[in-house]
């Protein structure tokens, strides 16, 4: 015969809320707490409060400069394409330079963008401490700017002779969001700095690399005879 089984039953925990004596100690212990508390819940919602007030400002003012950077740079990316680069960095008297606008939008992504003209300015001025200080104080996400700065620093350390830091910058912009079209030309320049410093070696792997990786590029025939060559010297 097949025994037939009972359902068991669900072992729920009942919680007496509707007991007034629980609510009230519930009630009580909440009190006790705030009681005991209040100076450190006063603090804490002082703070989020101006954090969300901070926040709220940041963003109204970063907005707004913005905009009022953007028509500011118009004028010096101007004075910047047309080489005249004393103008782009420090304004014409009527319009701001790159200078101007990072002391005065110092928020906005157009002062962002501005420390990265001002340092190209300075380093074809051939004022390399400038150029690289700017270009430092420079960030971006996109795939190919970034990778430009750090090339730009790398050669400006090649002109101040300190090639230690040349190849510290050169191999930053060869690593960031490598492509077919600029990462080969990096791996070319910090190429020739190791050679400088007569560390084959290392010249040779950058050639190596382009010619692994990069066979589609300008400076593929170019790095074959280079790795030719630097074999033949090793």
């Amino acid at each position: 015969m097949v025994k037939i089984r009972k359902p068991k039953k669900e072992n729920k925990e009942v919680i007496p809320v509707d007991n007034p004596e629980v609510i009230q100690e519930g009630i009580s212990k909440a009190e006790e707490f705030i009681t005991k508390n209040k100076n450190l819940l006063y603090l804490v919602t002082g703070i989020i409060l101006v954090l969300f007030i901070s926040f709220t400002a940041f963003n109204f003012i970063q907005d707004s400069q913005n905009s009022e950077a953007q028509e500011e740079m118009f004028q010096a990316v101007y004075y910047f394409e047309q080489d005249s680069l004393v103008k782009a960095l420090n304004g014409d008297g009527n319009n701001y330079g790159f200078l101007e606008i990072i002391d005065e939008y110092g928020f906005s992504e157009a002062a962002n963008l501005s420390h990265y003209y001002a340092g190209v300015s300075y380093l074809k001025l051939g004022n390399y401490n400038n150029a690289i200080s700017y270009l430092n104080s420079f960030s971006s996400s996109d795939l190919l700017l970034q990778a430009r700065a750090y090339s730009l620093i790398g050669d400006s350390y090649v002109e101040l002779q300190d090639y230690e830091s040349a190849i510290k910058y050169l191999k930053l912009a060869s690593s960031e969001n490598p492509n077919e079209y600029f990462t080969p030309k990096y791996l070319t320049k910090l190429a020739l700095v190791y050679e400088k410093i007569n560390d084959l070696n290392s010249a040779l792997d950058c050639y190596e690399q382009i010619i692994d990786d990069f066979k589609d590029s300008p400076e593929y025939q170019i790095s074959l005879k280079n790795k030719s060559r630097l074999e033949g010297l090793i």
